[in-house]
């Protein structure tokens, strides 16, 4: 399979995330290797994967789409791949991802160039660092945006009115109450690396 016809016929299909997202809202992340079994059997639907490195990326990415789970790399937790247009374009057109995660501006803008899904990740820390993310997103358009801590239902509905993105809670999600409260604050999606929360 061609890398431009994998990212046209999923990466490059916008409805492909939302399809998923419809079916199960909880993303399975994962940011540790012996995380990826329980996920790959996890009820999730997508993977957000969150290690790995130039070695077994192609590894990786393989199981996880063996077992039909759509899959999306953060780009900027990959060891052994420059974090500029060439190691980006290696991971679309090499390991065809369904899509890109990253908390870059230039590499969402490269990664809309390639057709890929683009995830913008947003650490929300202080109203500086909300102020400058909102004027982020509003300047890349990403087809997504995963903000950091999750459990900030105020800021999640805040953001979303600002700039009318789809958004996906991650960080600090626990419990059932998390994730119903998240669900409710305009978020499509929370992500999360706790096992027990993937079960909900």
């Amino acid at each position: 399979m061609s890398a431009d016809y994998y990212i046209l016929i999923r990466g490059g299909n916008l409805s492909y995330f939302f399809d998923r997202i419809k079916i199960n809202p909880i993303i399975a992340a994962i940011n540790e290797l012996d995380q990826l079994d329980e996920a790959l059997e996890s009820p999730c639907e997508i993977v957000f994967l969150l290690t790995g490195n130039i070695f077994n990326l192609k590894e990786i990415a393989n199981r996880i789409k063996s077992k039909d789970k759509g899959l999306y790399i953060n780009i900027d937790l990959i060891d052994g791949f420059s974090k500029d247009t060439w190691g980006l374009e290696y991971i679309v057109k090499n390991i065809y991802p369904d899509g890109i995660i990253t908390a870059k501006e230039n590499l969402v803008r490269l990664s809309k160039d390639l057709g890929a899904f683009t995830i913008l990740r947003l650490f929300v820390v202080d109203s500086i660092s909300l102020e400058k993310g909102i004027q982020s997103v509003k300047a890349t358009r990403p087809h997504a945006l995963e903000i950091f801590p999750g459990i900030m239902p105020k800021i999640t509905k805040m953001v979303h009115t600002e700039t009318e993105t789809p958004i996906i809670a991650s960080g600090l999600i626990m419990d059932k109450e998390d994730v119903v409260e998240s669900l409710n604050s305009s978020a499509i999606a929370v992500s999360s690396n706790n096992k027990h929360v993937w079960y909900i």
